[in-house]
């Protein structure tokens, strides 16, 4: 079958007024990034002469600039989901201007199958290849293609001609049974294979196929190693050969999972330079930069991934090493990297960054002060609530001492002490396993806390009262009431509760 060849701006032109749009993808790489741009230019015009223009716009994680910065700057966007990256779209989405709806990405494509989410119109999926029977060589990033193919009423592929072919084999395309017929997974450790190299599409269902010669890479990297993210990797590294020596986690290792951004980075640098952790594995749902060095070194023996969250250069490099990655790395569907069943049989641990924790461990991800969405809760809560040992990781203290990351309550819950085992800053590690609330208060106060801040959570702790957990609701936000109020936390105030105590 031979499908039309179509411009970007044909394409667009088939995308109407309250379609649901699926992308490929998962975070920046895989996403499309020829024909999402040129609909938010259809949007312009269409609003421009007076005609209302926004879609639904599903993914597997967060897209790129072409797709979610292009369609928030042109106000084409109704509804999101299930997660974010993008300054343009936070914006809108902190603004109330279109709908978004923060989900645990593993559930995102079952939760579709199973009809939550209604039709999708189209899916626009970033390739390789594609052959005359609908079998598609997938780019950089799997997400929820699979199940956008299998679902979507029309289908749009961009041929990206910076995809080598030498990608192919890199891709393990398995999609679960739904219930009542869903059987396990068959994956029993990270370097399984359980699915297909390859997807596959009805070629009925194609509309076109569009070329693109686009970048696969991210457009920056992350901020360099400095010696608070330093100290945290450290931290890390001592609290895993520790758990080693005592028995607690087998000297073998288990398999990680490590979320993005440079907390993520120094500690990948720290496992590379540790001489008392073995080689290991990964089950995760991206791998960065850092993971490239530990691939090409042997330290890391296996990557399952989701998508291959590389910088423009280091994708390159990956490509010129191919001969020798081939086998060292596997792409999967959302579902199944971030899969809670694969995740505890597996055992891996979790290690996921924190905006803020509270001094019993409850864990915000996703909003500041608790209404300002910054990106969401992604894979954490996959990884985290099934994890072999789960760890958040955090900075004690933020912006010139002024905010401290530990707090009495926090003001967004995403994870509760209950999926939490350890909090590490680059004070230290605080282990929340066996203990009691007051326990795990002292523990983080003395352990995660900045030493600038751990006479005023002492002093709450101690003057705050309750059953098995102890609170004030008077005075449990008063860090963040200082912040607000004199742009600095260290002027929480307890007087006025001192004063009523009395």
């Amino acid at each position: 079958m031979i499908y039309p060849v179509f411009t970007p701006e044909e394409a667009a032109e088939y995308v109407q007024n309250g379609m649901t749009i699926g992308v490929s993808g998962f975070t920046i790489p895989g996403n499309p990034k020829v024909i999402p741009p040129a609909i938010a230019k259809k949007a312009v015009r269409e609003h421009e002469a007076g005609r209302e223009f926004k879609i639904n716009l599903l993914s597997g994680a967060s897209s790129n600039d072409y797709t979610d910065g292009e369609l928030s700057r042109a106000h084409a966007i109704n509804m999101r989901a299930p997660y974010q990256s993008s300054s343009e779209l936070r914006k809108r989405i902190n603004a109330h201007e279109l709908h978004y709806d923060d989900r645990h990405l593993s559930e995102m494509a079952q939760e579709f199958r199973y009809g939550a989410w209604g039709k999708m119109d189209v899916a626009i999926i970033e390739a390789q290849s594609i052959t005359d029977d609908g079998e598609i060589v997938l780019g950089t990033a799997v997400g929820n293609s699979p199940t956008w193919l299998k679902y979507a009423d029309k289908v749009m592929i961009e041929i990206n001609k910076q995809i080598p072919e030498s990608i192919r084999g890199l891709h393990d395309i398995y999609l679960p049974l739904d219930p009542p017929n869903r059987r396990e997974i068959p994956i029993y450790s990270a370097h399984d294979r359980a699915g297909e190299p390859v997807a596959h599409v009805d070629p009925k269902k194609v509309l076109c196929v569009v070329y693109s010669d686009m970048p696969l890479g991210k457009e920056s990297k992350f901020t360099p190693v400095d010696d608070t993210t330093r100290r945290i990797g450290q931290n890390v590294c001592d609290f895993l050969v520790n758990e080693m020596k005592q028995g607690r986690m087998p000297k073998s290792f288990l398999p990680i999972q490590s979320g993005v951004g440079n907390i993520a980075n120094a500690v990948l640098d720290a496992l590379d330079q540790s001489t008392d952790i073995p080689p290991f594995e990964m089950y995760t749902e991206v791998v960065q930069d850092s993971v490239m060095k530990l691939l090409l070194s042997g330290r890391c023996k296996f990557a399952s991934t989701c998508s291959m969250t590389f910088s423009h250069e280091a994708m390159m490099e990956f490509f010129d090493h191919i001969d020798k990655l081939h086998d060292k790395l596997l792409m999967r569907p959302s579902e199944i990297s971030n899969n809670p069943e694969v995740i505890r049989r597996i055992g891996v641990i979790s290690m996921n960054t924190a905006i803020e924790c509270d001094i019993f461990g409850n864990i915000n991800s996703s909003h500041i002060g608790g209404t300002r969405l910054m990106n969401g809760i992604g894979g954490s809560g996959d990884f985290t609530r099934n994890a072999y040992t789960s760890i958040f990781l955090c900075p004690s203290i933020k912006k010139d001492d002024t905010i401290s990351t530990i707090v009495p309550m926090v003001t967004h819950v995403d994870h509760t002490v209950h999926s939490v085992d350890i909090i590490i800053t680059d004070q230290g590690v605080a282990d929340l396993r066996a203990k009691d609330p007051i326990q795990a208060a002292e523990e983080i106060i003395e352990h995660a806390a900045h030493p600038v801040y751990r006479p005023l959570l002492r002093e709450y702790l101690k003057l705050s009262k309750g059953g098995h957990i102890v609170q004030n609701l008077d005075y449990a936000l008063s860090f963040h009431r200082a912040l607000l109020k004199d742009g600095d936390m260290r002027k929480a105030d307890f007087s006025k509760f001192l004063a009523d105590d009395k």
